[in-house]
Formats: C-alpha cells, sequence, structure tokens
C-alpha cells in the first residue's frame, strides 16, 4: 500500500467514524410527531364512498374523519366501509354526527341524549372521536349562560366519553360561514375546555375559521397545546390548499413539531387542481418544513 492508498484509508476511517457519531436524523426527520387525516367532505362526492377513500389511500394518507357519509347505512354497509378502510390501510379518526349544540342553557339534557344515540354509530364505525358543536346562538340567554351551558353540556358528555372509550372534539367556526354560530372565538373555545378540565374533552383547532375570526394563530396554539385534539388545515381566502392564501402554514407546522404535537392535523380544503397531487403536495410541504425545524 503506498502513501496515498493509505492516506485515503485513513481519511475514510476518519470519516466513518466522524459519521457514526452524528445521531441519525434522517430516521426521525422523514414524518413530523403529528399525523395526518382528510376530510372526507372534501373529496369528490360523486365518487362512491370506497373511491373517495382509495384517493386518500393514493395521496399517503392513512386517516379519513367523516361528517354524514355513513347516513342511512345498513349493517352490512359498515362492514363494508370498514373493510375496505383496513384494506387500504386507514382509519377513521374523527368523525362528526352529534348535531345538537352545546351552548343552549335548555338543551343540556337533549345534548346528552344526542351524544348517547350516536354512541353506536361511533363504534360501527370503529372511531373514537367525535366531533361536537356549540350550535347557534340562543335567543334571550345571555353570552355567560350559554358559555356556561357549553361547560356543563362537555362535563356530562365526558361521562359519556369515559365511559364509551371515546373523546369529544370541539369546534370553533367563523362568523362568515355561519353569521348565528356562538363560538366563533378560539380563545373562548380553550377557556371552555380548560373549565372542563377532563382528559376525554378536546379541542378542535380550525385554523381557516379562527383566521376570519380573530387570527393570531400560532400565539394560541402555543398558549393551548395541552388543550388541542384535533386540528382541521384550509387556507384563506377561499378555503383550498395552504400556500393558495395568507396562512403561513409553514410555520405552524414547526410549531406543532417543536410543541410535540402527536395528534392529528386534517386537510379540509377544497383543492385546486388535481385532488390526489394536491393532497399529496399538502403533505408533503409540511413534512417538509418539520425536518427543516429539527436542524
Amino acid at each position: 500500500m503506498d502513501r496515498r492508498d493509505f492516506g485515503r484509508n485513513l481519511v475514510g476511517a476518519a470519516a466513518g467514524a466522524v459519521l457514526s457519531s452524528i445521531p441519525a436524523f434522517s430516521a426521525v426527520a422523514n414524518e413530523p410527531p403529528f399525523k395526518f387525516s382528510v376530510m372526507l367532505w372534501t373529496v369528490d362526492k360523486n365518487l362512491p364512498f370506497e373511491l373517495r377513500l382509495e384517493k386518500v389511500a393514493q395521496a399517503g394518507y392513512s386517516a379519513v374523519e367523516l361528517v354524514d357519509e355513513f347516513k342511512g347505512w345498513s349493517d352490512a354497509d359498515f362492514q363494508r366501509a370498514n373493510s375496505r378502510k383496513r384494506q387500504l390501510k386507514l382509519t377513521f379518526d374523527a368523525t362528526a354526527g352529534v348535531w345538537k349544540g352545546i351552548a343552549d342553557p335548555h338543551g343540556i339534557d337533549a345534548f346528552v341524549a344526542d351524544l348517547n344515540s350516536f354512541v353506536p354509530t361511533a363504534k360501527k364505525l370503529e372511531c373514537s372521536d367525535i366531533i361536537v358543536l356549540s350550535g347557534d346562538r340562543v335567543e334571550g340567554a345571555s353570552r355567560d349562560q350559554q358559555h356556561q351551558a357549553c361547560i356543563e353540556s362537555l362535563k356530562r358528555g365526558a361521562e359519556v366519553a369515559e365511559k364509551h372509550g371515546l373523546r369529544l372534539l370541539l369546534e370553533n367556526i367563523d362568523q362568515e360561514e355561519n353569521p348565528r354560530y356562538y363560538l366563533t372565538s378560539v380563545a373562548e373555545g380553550f377557556d371552555i375546555i380548560r373549565e372542563v378540565n377532563h382528559p376525554r374533552v378536546k379541542f378542535l383547532y380550525d385554523f381557516y375559521h379562527e383566521q376570519i375570526s380573530e387570527g393570531n394563530l400560532i400565539k394560541k396554539l402555543t398558549e393551548n397545546i395541552s388543550f388541542v385534539g384535533l386540528i382541521h388545515v384550509a387556507d384563506v381566502p377561499g378555503r383550498h390548499q395552504p400556500g393558495t392564501g395568507e396562512i403561513a402554514y409553514a410555520s405552524i407546522y414547526r410549531k406543532l413539531a417543536e410543541l410535540k404535537y402527536k395528534d392529528y392535523v386534517a386537510m379540509e380544503f377544497e383543492s385546486e387542481g388535481d385532488l390526489v397531487d394536491t393532497l399529496r403536495k399538502a403533505r408533503e410541504q409540511a413534512i417538509e418544513a418539520t425536518n427543516k425545524s429539527i436542524f
């Protein structure tokens, strides 16, 4: 072996030793700590249910959220949907379906009854997270009365959730989409969840709605991360994919990774362009943003 060969071998050995001492970031950098889902109402409603699931899987997602796609299903329909879901390696991570709002001071019993009646459907869907709504403002009731009704409804709902191994997720909606809706403020939503103080009651932080309502998205996320159980993503204006509007989603994704958020981030946007391609790019952009935050 001449000096040059010896030198090359020595450098290679040294480089190998250095590389072996560096943590293998690539293994953890491929995916952020949180998981990805798609709200199914945004996927071509003209297609049969199972084909819509296939599009979500083609885009690289592992979960789907539902609204009322299962309305009127027979037991055989539930079995067929769950079978296809498993074949595609998907899960139903959350669903709406409890339509009685929680803000009505005279409707607390009705909310609990509605929740109880929906539990069998959630179990048929093999879904443990149920999205709940404040409902519209109640004429003749003060904001304080409606705020307290939200707390009491969720405290009682938490007993149902605990009994059946479920979680309740309270969602904000902006005043432009529904001028009558009670809970347009994420700040108040977090106050409600804080006062309920139950591990099976969390907040569904919808960035699209909150950007329209009040903005200041990251500050509220940072201060209340322990109360967040689900996140919904769409850009403003237009409810299209991230990057088409004013919300700095790359910064949000980096903050979520920094805060070690581990639940779902669900895409709830109306795609401009090819659906599968747009969904895939939205997921890849989120991963890229969190990868950059590692270093």
